[in-house]
């Protein structure tokens, strides 16, 4: 079990350098925003491409920091049953639903992601917009996100699992309920 628990402590520091990566692309595409707007309304100049770098960004946002969220246990959940149960029945239903539910969502969605980025690189895809980007980096950051989440979901069961055995100290940051 030490080892698993290496294991998820180096998945958690890689989840948390994209975090950061997620975070410096909130202020990243609200630079680029701006200064498109500026140069939009100052200088009547604009570009398709500056547009999309910023959806590419958002995309990033959500897929690089969606693992990180999970890292922090912050993800949005309906509460019907973790405000009635105790922490260690949550930590089973957070090992049934990551085994059930988050490991072959992910799973699947990196497999047929991977193959749509392979498809749109070796066509080397690009926008149909005029001064538009290249489609492939963006659809990279697809597999590259589910991969990231997978990895964060064995880290989270691995945590759990060794919390039950008493063999982990952590305590997870379940919110009560807004009741």
């Amino acid at each position: 079990m030490t080892l698993l628990l290496r294991l998820s402590r180096a998945i958690d520091w890689v989840n948390a350098q994209f975090g950061v990566v997620a975070n410096g692309l909130v202020l990243l595409a609200c630079l680029i925003s701006a200064a498109n707007a500026l140069s939009r309304y100052l200088f009547n100049v604009s570009s398709n491409g500056w547009l999309e770098i910023q959806w590419y960004m958002f995309g990033g946002m959500v897929l690089l920091g969606a693992p990180y969220t999970l890292r922090k246990n912050e993800h949005v959940r309906v509460d019907l049953i973790y405000g009635m149960v105790t922490e260690r029945t949550r930590q089973w239903i957070d090992i049934v639903c990551g085994c059930l539910f988050l490991l072959p969502i992910c799973a699947i969605l990196s497999w047929f992601t991977w193959l749509w980025f392979l498809e749109s690189w070796r066509i080397n895809e690009a926008s149909s917009n005029a001064g538009g980007l290249a489609r492939w980096p963006v659809k990279l950051l697809l597999p590259v996100g589910f991969v990231l989440m997978a990895l964060q979901g064995i880290s989270e069961i691995i945590k759990r699992i060794a919390s039950i055995g008493r063999l982990n100290g952590d305590s997870f940051n379940y919110e009560k309920p807004l009741q």
